[in-house]
Order: C-alpha cells, then sequence, then structure tokens
C-alpha cells in the first residue's frame, strides 16, 4: 500500500483527528512533521477520549510513532502528555515514540517572549496561543536553538544556554520583562534529558528502513494550509510551513515517499485567532455552526470564527498540496439550515478575484462572490452510503468538488467513527487512492 500525506486545507480545525484515526489504524508508521503543541485534536476510540497535541495520532494504536524534525518540541508538555496517555492505558516506550536528534527545544525564555511580544502587539495581535512555537523556530533559523541531540551533551547545554541569555536578556529588558537565569534553566533541563533521551533517534534512517521493508508512513500534518509562514494569509499564519511538501523536510524523507495527499476539508469554514476571513459569518447561522459544531479549540478553547464555505481559499490549497482527494467533515453541522453558500471569488478595489492575494492590505479587503444553494433539511447522522444521503446534500458535495477541483473520497455525516461515506475514486488517482479504500476497510473492487 502507498504512503498517504494528511494536511488540513483551509485554517486547521477541520477534523483531522477522526481520519487520521482511521488510518493510522492500517499504517505501520505514523509522522508528525511540523509544529508544536500549538496543535491539537481528540480521537475516540472504544468509548475512550484522547486529546493529543504534539503526540502523532498512531501512539494511541501502539503504531510507532515519530516526532520529525520539523517539530518543534517542548520537552515538558511532551512528558505531561505522555504521562496522561500512559494514566488511561496507553504503552509509550523508546520502541514506539521517537523524536528526531534534531528537533528544536521550545524553552520557557521562548514561551515567555512569545506572551511579552502578543501583549505588546495591543490591538494587532496576531492570535499567537503564547506556547513558544514562533519564538523557538525563530531560535532555529537564527541558529542558536537547543536541539534533541543537546540534552546528552551538558556541556554544549549550558555554553548554548550561556549564548540564549544574552540574546533574550536583551529583548526581555526592552519589554520591561524578567530576565532568565542560566543555572535554573540547565538544571530543568538535566532534570528531564533522562526521561526524553531514551526515545531519540536519527529517525530519517529509521524511515528510510521502513521504505525498503515496503511498511506504509502515513504522514500527520497540525493546522492548516491558510496558516503556513510562506502559502497563508501572512502575518496571520503560524511560524512553520503547513503544506504537503513540508511532510519530506520534516520527516527526512524525499518528497517521492509522501504518496496519496489527503486535504481534511470542513463543509463550511472557521478559523481561530485573527487575520482575514472572507466568508465570516457574525449572525445566527454562524452562531448555529459554532454550536452544532462545537467549533471550540482543543488547545486553547477559544471559540472559533465561523463562516460559510469558500471553494476559493480550498482551490487555492489544492493546487498548491498536489491535493488527491478531500474528507469532507461535519457535512451534518449544517442539516438544519434553509440555505447554504458557497463563495466562488472575491472583489476589492473594484476588481474581481480568483485567488487569496499575497498582499495583506487586500486580503483585508476581499469581499466574497456566493452561490446559494438549498438546505437538505435532513439529519445526514446514521447514514453510510452516498446513496442515502438526501439529493440537496449531494448537490452540495457536487458543486465543492466542481469548485475545488477534486474529488471528495471521504464524507463525514456525524463525529461518530461509523458514520463515514467512501467514495470509489476515478481512474485518474486510483494507484494512490487504493490507499485510502483500504486503510478504510472499504470493500470496493478497483477498475
Amino acid at each position: 500500500m502507498a504512503n498517504i500525506t494528511v494536511i488540513g486545507s483551509q485554517w486547521g480545525d477541520e477534523g483531522k483527528g477522526k481520519i487520521v484515526d482511521w488510518l493510522a489504524a492500517k499504517a505501520d508508521v505514523v509522522v508528525r512533521f511540523q509544529g508544536g503543541h500549538n496543535a491539537g485534536h481528540t480521537l475516540v476510540i472504544d468509548g475512550k477520549t484522547y486529546k493529543l497535541h504534539l503526540l502523532p495520532s498512531g501512539v494511541v494504536r501502539g503504531k510507532l510513532s515519530i516526532i520529525g524534525n520539523g517539530v518543534v518540541v517542548d520537552p515538558w508538555a511532551l512528558l505531561k502528555e505522555v504521562d496522561r496517555l500512559k494514566e488511561q492505558g496507553v504503552d509509550i516506550t523508546p520502541e514506539n515514540l521517537m523524536v528526531s536528534e534534531s528537533a528544536p527545544l521550545i524553552l520557557p525564555v521562548n514561551s515567555a517572549l512569545d506572551k511579552a511580544l502578543e501583549e505588546a502587539r495591543g490591538a494587532s495581535k496576531i492570535g499567537t496561543t503564547g506556547r513558544g512555537i514562533g519564538p523557538a523556530y525563530e531560535d532555529q533559523v537564527g541558529r542558536r536553538a537547543l536541539r534533541m541531540c543537546d540534552l546528552a551533551h551538558p556541556e554544549t547545554l549550558r555554553r548554548k544556554i550561556e549564548k540564549l541569555a544574552f540574546y533574550y536578556n536583551a529583548l526581555y529588558k526592552g519589554l520591561g520583562a524578567e530576565s532568565f537565569n542560566v543555572d535554573e534553566l540547565v538544571a530543568q533541563l538535566q532534570e528531564v534529558a533522562p526521561r526524553i533521551l531514551p526515545h531519540v533517534a536519527p529517525v530519517w534512517r529509521v524511515l528510510d528502513k521502513a521504505k525498503n521493508a515496503n511498511k506504509t508512513i502515513l504522514f500527520e500534518g497540525a493546522q492548516g494550509v491558510m496558516l503556513d509562514v510562506d502559502h497563508g494569509t501572512y502575518p496571520f499564519v503560524t511560524s512553520s510551513n503547513t503544506i504537503a511538501a513540508q511532510a519530506a523536510n520534516g520527516s527526512g524523507v524525499g518528497p517521492d515517499q509522501l504518496g496519496f495527499v489527503l486535504g481534511i476539508t470542513k463543509a463550511y469554514s472557521t478559523r481561530v485567532g485573527s487575520g482575514p476571513f472572507p466568508t465570516e459569518l457574525f449572525d445566527a447561522v454562524g452562531d448555529t455552526l459554532t454550536e452544532r459544531g462545537h467549533e471550540y479549540g482543543t488547545t486553547t478553547g477559544r471559540r472559533r470564527r465561523c463562516g460559510w464555505f469558500d471553494a476559493v481559499q480550498v482551490r487555492q490549497s489544492v493546487k498548491i498540496c498536489g491535493i488527491k482527494g478531500l474528507a469532507l467533515m461535519k457535512l451534518d453541522v449544517m442539516d438544519t439550515l434553509d440555505e447554504i453558500k458557497i463563495c466562488t471569488g472575491y472583489t476589492a478595489d473594484g476588481k474581481t478575484y480568483d485567488y487569496i492575494p499575497a498582499s495583506e492590505d487586500l486580503q483585508a479587503k476581499l469581499q466574497p462572490v456566493y452561490e446559494t444553494m438549498p438546505g437538505w433539511k435532513t439529519p445526514l447522522r446514521g447514514m453510510r452510503k452516498l446513496s442515502e444521503l438526501p439529493a440537496a446534500a449531494l448537490k452540495y458535495i457536487h458543486r465543492l468538488e466542481e469548485l475545488t477541483g477534486v474529488t471528495a473520497v471521504i464524507i463525514s455525516t456525524s463525529p461518530e467513527r461509523e458514520d463515514t461515506i467512501r467514495v470509489k475514486v476515478n481512474n485518474q488517482v486510483k494507484t494512490a487512492g487504493y490507499f485510502i479504500l483500504v486503510a478504510i476497510n472499504v470493500d470496493f473492487i478497483m477498475e
């Protein structure tokens, strides 16, 4: 079976947890390749709920789970999450959880700076979670970061922390924040090092061996394409690349190993934090989507902004990431709506746009052009066949496929694991799509 790369095609929170868990059950290796513990999703397995922020979903399934070099790791958050899962009966060992030796560390100085900078921005906040993700990535590109491998070398650890102190204490002074103590941070890291180091490994070699052994690898992305630091709605983005190509760079494999790219896509749009959101709703419909969709962040608990499906934005994600199929999530949330709108374009300053321009100024001015379709006014929960869906729901799905240029190969009709419709893909993606169809136990016969 081919490998698969799972990414969010919108602004994150698309419902990746359900699908990733489904696919992880069939994969041999699950890799997390970017971000940090600012992302999060919930898995429900045999009635038990698991909340994950940093660990790959495969760890709950007992699969080899890898945190790649593209992830910034808070060692204390990692151990806290490991301990919580162990209390829930999940067996986590150095044999089934590995962390890249070159993964950068998130330190207390990073989170302190993150919070201080966000506070200093005042009304211009970008919506950071304050967990130190951005400053940790800045340390990496500034070549001053501590990495997992440094935990094994106390003298190097102290030398690097002393360099950090020179940099950070100057920033803290300008922000009116308290400076940090080198000895204290060294002691804190030395305390956790013995628990973390057994998991540290050259994971690119592990993945190469898995490839040579014909193992199936699932690359698990966090957040969404529109939060990508290069291709998202900058500067209201995360500090890492969230697109499919990052799966290779953030794991240490060649791009030929990424396999089928599956875009997890919510049937409407949501966003957390600040930034442009052309289809955002401020009315009763927006409240309905929020409450019926339980649109509150797994990590922060913040209420998500809700809006109509933005076909322009998703189509852009499809093209940037090479998405071959969509997993359409939360279709049932719109069961009660009389009519449903789809954004098919934008206007700004008297011009029309069929893409999201890079300019922050233009993004703020984008006004959606809508197409209206009738709602289906029928509960979708429990529907597991395409033929069971009401005609209006089918028309909505088909229209989304036309506008985005890609097939919805998975359709979710409720939060329940089994309330998922699997759609046979066309001949153009038959070979790559075969993994998806097999992985979710569908008895389709491929032509």
